[in-house]
């Protein structure tokens, strides 16, 4: 059975200092993928404290297998997480990430990173290694998600996330990532320009614009969903879930499939983006990063689901 890893920060957000929820943008990806009955692995960094032991009953819950050694962290980290009156969300955090060895996982179909992972010492120099190491035999998938409040020295985390760029086959990153990123350049002419480094796929959320993406057959680009926004938390990891369970469901991802992912043709890539755009949509009508289900995303309903525009910017 084909499974896939991610790999990443999982923490508790604390909400307007009032309520707790399980978060982390990579652990997103996994309990999504697992909602959707994909076969996934999860290797974090958390503690065996009461906040570690919920988030490992959370992933238990969801179907996400935790892989040995994630939970040896003297304390499990945490994010003040404030919403504002549009629903976007902004954090401060109190983390510690690190990652040893090689996980003792079967040969995933895919490896997911992103978000504070690939930037955050000492963690993210192993994140690198492991990427590297799997380039060959799995594809790569990848989200900056850049947190610029944890980020002391822009360079060097720019010249990190440039190096998983060049690791990578399919990214999604935010229009506002890539303003952070690179400043004096239209955000598309950025993600466009990723290509000639490596990536299959480039897709760019754009909040109420939509989501666009790039590959070698050209460039598409699909509507916003009309939503009431709750909020934008997990929004962008929804719209990372959607893309790879649609590229899953096509057969293009593993190693032995680079070639059929890179020659992906624009109708297959527009679906696949409006399937991402969908579990975004939904997403964000309710509460806290509480991704679809297999059967909602079919649907590509909610009950709370009705006519305005999600933004993902802020999203967690």
């Amino acid at each position: 059975m084909a499974r896939g890893l991610v790999i990443g920060e999982a923490l508790i957000d604390i909400v307007d200092g009032r309520s707790e929820h399980v978060g982390g943008s990579p652990l997103n990806v996994a309990v999504g993928l697992a909602r959707l009955g994909r076969d996934v692995d999860f290797l974090t960094h958390i503690g065996t404290d009461a906040y570690g032991r919920t988030i490992a009953e959370y992933l238990k819950d969801a179907g996400v297998q935790l892989v040995p050694g994630s939970a040896d962290a003297d304390k499990t980290s945490t994010a003040m997480a404030t919403i504002a009156a549009d629903g976007s969300a902004t954090y401060e955090f109190d983390l510690d990430w690190r990652l040893e060895g090689t996980p003792p996982v079967p040969p995933p179909l895919f490896v997911h990173t992103g978000s504070i992972a690939a930037v955050r010492e000492p963690g993210c120099l192993a994140v690198a290694a492991l990427l590297d190491a799997y380039r060959i035999s799995a594809t790569i998938t990848f989200d900056p998600n850049v947190r610029p409040s944890l980020i002391a020295d822009r360079d060097q985390a720019r010249q990190r996330i440039d190096k998983l760029i060049a690791l990578a086959d399919v990214i999604k990153v935010s229009d506002e990532d890539l303003r952070w990123l690179v400043p004096e350049r239209a955000p598309l002419d950025t993600a466009r320009s990723w290509l000639g480094c490596g990536p299959a796929i480039v897709a760019v959320t754009q909040g109420a614009h939509g989501a666009s993406a790039f590959c070698a057959a050209g460039d598409t680009a699909v509507s916003a969903k009309p939503v009431d926004v709750v909020d934008t938390v997990g929004a962008g990891d929804a719209f990372m879930v959607g893309l790879i369970d649609s590229l899953w469901e096509l057969g293009l991802l593993g190693g032995d499939r680079k070639n059929e992912l890179r020659g992906i043709g624009l109708d297959l890539l527009t679906s696949a983006l409006d399937v991402a755009a969908t579990a975004s949509a939904l997403t964000v009508a309710r509460a806290g990063a509480d991704l679809p289900d297999r059967a909602a995303l079919r649907a590509g309903t909610h009950p709370r689901v009705s006519p305005g525009y999600p933004d993902t910017h802020g999203a967690y």
